[in-house]
Parts: C-alpha cells; sequence; structure tokens
C-alpha cells in the first residue's frame, strides 16, 4: 500500500469527540493528571489520536474504543529507569477498565480497550489481535519517528543526562554493544528505525517508512556536521 494516506482528522475527530460526553470527561480527566512526563504528556496524546484517527479513516475500527485507548494509553506510565517501568501499560490498562466502568463506558467495549492499552508498549513485545489494538500501537509508535520522534528522544536523553552520540563510533559502523542510555544516537539504531517493520496496519507501515526517512536524513546531515576523528584526537591529548 503505497498510495497517498489522507490527513482527514480536524473537525470530523473534534465533533467526534464533542458529541461524546463520556469521551469529553476523559479527555478533561486526562489533560488533568498527565503533567509529570513530558514526552508522555497530553501534547503526546493529543498527536497519537490524530495519527490514530488518521489511520481509521483508512483501517477501519470501532472509534469509541480507538478514542478511548489512546485516551488512557499512558495514564499510568512509569519513568523508563523505574525498576517496573515495563508495567506500565498494565497499569495503565488496569486504570482504564475501572475508571471506564465508573463512567458508564459500554460494557462490551471496555475489554477491548483494556486489551489495546495493554499491547501497545514497546518493551512488552505484544502483538494485538485486534483492529483497535493495532491501531493504537501504530499511533502510538508513529509519534517515536519523524521530527517529532526526534525531539521526543532528545528530550528523554537529556532528562537521562545521556550524550549526543557515542564519540568513538556515532553511527553504529563498528560491532559494539548500542547503549541509548549512555548515548542519544543509539537509540535509532536499537529501536526507531525498527519500527517501520513492526508495523501492524497497511496504513501504518506507510506512514511509518515516510517518517523514518525524517531520521534517516537527519543521521546523514548529522554525519556532516561532526567529527570524530578531531575528537578522538583531542582525547589522546588528556
Amino acid at each position: 500500500m503505497e498510495t497517498d494516506v489522507l490527513f482527514r482528522v480536524g473537525n470530523e475527530l473534534t465533533q467526534y469527540i464533542e458529541e461524546n460526553s463520556i469521551l469529553r470527561r476523559i479527555v478533561k480527566y486526562v489533560h488533568d493528571v498527565m503533567n509529570n512526563d513530558m514526552a508522555h504528556d497530553f501534547s503526546h496524546i493529543a498527536r497519537v489520536l490524530s495519527n490514530a484517527w488518521e489511520i481509521a479513516q483508512c483501517e477501519g475500527g470501532d472509534l469509541e474504543i480507538i478514542v478511548a485507548a489512546v485516551l488512557l494509553h499512558d495514564i499510568r506510565n512509569l519513568p523508563k529507569d523505574h525498576a517496573k517501568a515495563k508495567s506500565s501499560s498494565s497499569l495503565s490498562a488496569r486504570f482504564a477498565r475501572q475508571y471506564l466502568e465508573e463512567l458508564g463506558f459500554p460494557q462490551k467495549k471496555i475489554g477491548n480497550v483494556e486489551n489495546a492499552i495493554v499491547c501497545h508498549s514497546f518493551s512488552k513485545g505484544l502483538f494485538p489481535k485486534t483492529l483497535e489494538g493495532k491501531i493504537l500501537q501504530d499511533a502510538d509508535r508513529l509519534d517515536a519517528l519523524g521530527a517529532i520522534g526526534i525531539a521526543r528522544l532528545f528530550q528523554i536523553s537529556g532528562i537521562h543526562s545521556a550524550s549526543i552520540y557515542c564519540p568513538v563510533d556515532p553511527f553504529y559502523r563498528e560491532e559494539r554493544s548500542l547503549d541509548d542510555r549512555k548515548f542519544a544516537v543509539d537509540h535509532f539504531y536499537r529501536k526507531l528505525l525498527k519500527l517501520p517493520n513492526l508495523m501492524q496496519t497497511e496504513t501504518g507501515k506507510v506512514l511509518a517508512r515516510r517518517r523514518a526517512e525524517v531520521l534517516l536524513q537527519y543521521l546523514d546531515v548529522l554525519e556532516r556536521e561532526i567529527d570524530p576523528s578531531m575528537e578522538q584526537f583531542l582525547r589522546t591529548l588528556t
């Protein structure tokens, strides 16, 4: 599927949410509580929601389930360096079930929302079986690609005091262990550039390949701007 994907979010999505009182309440709640993790904040939710809506226009799926799952998928997100960070999606899913039951969300759809949230996590390595779960996973991973993906990567790396790149082998041309906790650029090779092949929907694959091109262009420009050999020489003098 190499055809153009139409970006049809805007009024259709906003009207859909405005007409659903439960979704409006979820939006307000998420906005009020998601402010501790800058890489998984309310802006991230908004971008993933736009991605998911765009994919759903081509792939189908239950929009109410998709929107609810996107809004709540990071509601209990733990820091990456937390001992139980891999439990974030399970914690979010558990909260989502309880919260949606309290709100009176359609009971027959809650399990689908819960399952989609559990499966969206990259670190868990799960493969969603429902279309809605596939759309959430793809939409979330798209936000790790493209210009916004680069911005988020360096934001997170800065929080954890990582260097921009490995001074000896910045672009992973030699046999070495990647360490994206120490070097931000290593994350391109450890995870980001692998994402297009891990997308679950055909639309997600198209969008991911386009955004991955931005990453490759960035790495090409970065390579022209730095001089690892000079840094290695200077280090011999210290």
